[in-house]
Order: structure tokens, then sequence, then C-alpha cells
């Protein structure tokens, strides 16, 4: 019975969510700014000026019905043009509203995504480290999810497994860049050797493979850092995007899916994701949202912060003798845990209330997360707490 496979889930709880829920539980003992919290990917910083007075101004100026009706089946027309331009401004494709349809969310985007390009029985391959929600995302949809092992000198594509592990059942590659939960930014080279193994195996196979491109943090990128844009390399691509991020706005939980125009049926992707909406719910996302979101296409939230605490922590955690691929961008960082069992090491942790998340659930055991989407002044707070964490181990 399907009913079983979600009760049996409950065995297996997010390791992030339980991380955060300790963390609440700790700070009500001892005080919120006592407590190092790093599990959780939430935004530290507010939303932008311009996004806030332009809800005030809708709210003033629209009709109820504007405001809190249900938006058509692919979206706020208006949205998904201002969308579409956005893009076309950016990237260089001649992106039109067709090929835009407007999601709850980068989740959502994804849940359309995976059932407009696999049926049940059909894989797609996502790359080790990797966020592990994609597991239940994909697996609940019928397909089968398949991690290719991580290339742990630099988290960019371990190319020699991924060419072995696409074989004819493979209907799609599930990419994040930049990448939760290493910070790795994809440099141009790895996307277009990922492109041209694509194209020769969607020859020998006789069906396109697509790649769904997974961008909830596109514009968290950190000086000196290129991040090339999937679209733009490989034509049978389709784009999952979220405003969480960079403006600030997860609990808003709105999107968008973005099919390529270099795809022929990339329009028609988009049509059919109105139709997936039907089965499985995420249809009409808020109304007045997809309206103020429109507005602020070419603004974000400050995000430099990030970038600030990660040379924070990165100096401090590679000076404790910390072994750590620097981030290219996002809030995280992965270094490998101090020793073998990384669930020992972040339950050690616990002991200077730093609150860590094992790399066990993202497809690397021995490493462990770090998300520093949190006051610049907290990082600076929590670095005796990591050297007294290192002293157990040197």
């Amino acid at each position: 019975m399907r009913a079983k496979i979600y009760k049996d889930m409950l065995n297996a709880k997010s390791v992030i969510r339980e991380t955060f829920a300790y963390g609440a539980h700790r700070a009500a003992q001892i005080g919120y700014e006592n407590v190092f919290d790093y599990s959780l990917g939430n935004p530290s910083v507010p939303v932008p000026d311009k996004f806030t007075k332009k809800m005030m101004e809708l709210l003033e100026t629209k009709s109820p019905m504007e405001l809190h009706g249900y938006s058509p089946t692919l979206g706020n027309q208006t949205a998904r043009e201002a969308v579409a331009v956005s893009l076309k401004k950016r990237f260089h494709l001649d992106y039109t509203a067709d090929h835009i349809f407007m999601t709850s969310g980068a989740a959502s985007s994804l849940a359309h995504a995976f059932r407009a390009v696999t049926v049940p029985g059909d894989t797609i391959l996502t790359f080790a480290p990797y966020f592990p929600e994609y597991g239940p995302y994909v697996n609940l949809t019928g397909a089968k999810l398949k991690v290719v092992p991580a290339d742990l000198t630099s988290f960019q594509v371990n190319f020699q497994k991924f060419e072995e592990m696409v074989t004819a059942d493979v209907t799609a590659v599930l990419i994040n860049s930049p990448n939760n939960p290493s910070g790795v930014v994809y440099t141009e080279d790895t996307l277009k050797a990922l492109a041209d193994i694509l194209r020769k195996k969607s020859r020998e196979f006789g069906h396109d493979i697509y790649v769904i491109s997974d961008e909830p943090y596109r514009e968290i990128v950190f000086e000196g850092i290129d991040s090339p844009y999937m679209a733009g390399i490989y034509e049978k691509t389709i784009t999952c995007y979220s405003f969480s991020k960079s403006l600030s706005l997860p609990g808003e939980r709105i999107g968008y899916l973005a099919a390529s125009p270099l795809d022929g049926d990339g329009k028609t992707i988009v049509d059919m994701c109105g139709q997936i909406s039907r089965g499985i719910g995420h249809n009409c996302p808020s109304s007045i949202i997809q309206m103020a979101v429109a507005d602020v296409l070419e603004d974000t939230s400050d995000l430099s912060v990030y970038e600030t605490n990660m040379k924070i922590l990165y100096d401090k955690l590679t000076g404790l003798g910390f072994s750590c691929v620097k981030p290219g961008g996002t809030f995280y960082m992965f270094p490998k845990a101090l020793e073998e069992d990384a669930n020992a090491f972040c339950l050690k942790a616990r002991e200077y209330d730093l609150l860590l998340v094992p790399g066990d659930t993202f497809g690397c055991p021995g490493y462990f997360r770090i998300s520093y989407c949190v006051d610049t002044e907290k990082v600076k707070r929590s670095l005796g707490a990591f050297e007294k964490l290192a002293k157990e181990y040197h």
C-alpha cells in the first residue's frame, strides 16, 4: 500500500530538521544567542525594501480579486512575461512567457520537471554531495534516483563514474549549482563535458536525456567565481528556480520552471506542467506574490553577508586543521570531519552548542555541512566553540 511508504518514512525523518528542532529546544534552555545553529538554510538577511514597498502598493491599489483570487493554470501572465524578459536579458536566450511556468518554489518546480520527463521505472541521476530531499522528491514519482559518487577533491563531476552510470533507463540528470551542501559552483568546462556526454548517450539510446537544473542559489556567487547557465550550454535543460534565497522569501513559496528555448519541446513541457498540477496539487501559487516578484526580478537582498561569513569560517576552520573545498557560492560549506564517523563528530559538536549536519545524508559520509546564514556577529562568537571542538581531536 502506498500509505505504508509514508508511514515508513516516519523512521527516516530529515536530519536537518531534527537538528534544527534540537536547536530550538536548546535555545529555550540557554538562550538563542548561546546556540550556534548551523543546521537550516534559512536566509538571514531582510527582503529588499523594493519588494516590501511593492506589496504595500499592491494592497492599496489592486482589487481583492486580483490580489487573492486564483491565478491562471500556468501562472500570472504578467509575471511569466517579466521572468522571460529577465532571463533573455541576462542569458541571451529567446525566452517567452510560453517557456515559463510559475510554481510554489523550487520544490514545486522540481516536482513538475521530474514528471514531465520520466515515467515510472525511469532513472534520474544526480551527483554527490546532493540535497537529501531529492530522494523522496524523485522516488515518490515512481522514477528512481541514483547518485553518482562524489569527486572528493573538488566536488565537481566524477565523470568516470557518471559515464558508467548513464544507462538506457536514464531520462534525466539532476544538477545543483551553486551546490547545496558543498557551496561549489560547477565550471563551464564541467557543464560542457556533461552536455557532450548526454548528447552522445541520447544518440546511442535513441531518446532524449534532460538536464534538470536546480538553481535556488544562482544569485549567491562569490567574487571571482563564474556561474555558467546550463540552459545556454545544453538544449534539453529545464531550469528550476526559487526566489527564496535571492530575495529572502522562503516562506512565500514562489519560483518558476523555465524550459529552454533551445528545446523544440520546451513550450509543450510548460503546457504539460499545467496538467501535472492537476495530479499533484502544486497549482496556482499566490497571486499577490507573483505580482510582487515580477517587479523585483533584477534585485536581490544584500547577499554580501554570506561571503563575509564564508571567509571568516573558512579561514578559521582550515587554520584549525579542517580540510574543506572552498565554496564559490551559496551559504554552505562542507568540511571533512575530524573523525571517520561524521554523526559522532556532530554529536560531539553539540557539547559546545555547535549544531552541524553530518554528511551521510548528503551522500558523503565523513563530511559535515555548515549553513552559515546567521548573523556575522554570531559567526565570530562561534569560533571559540570550533577551537574547543578541534582540541578534542588534536
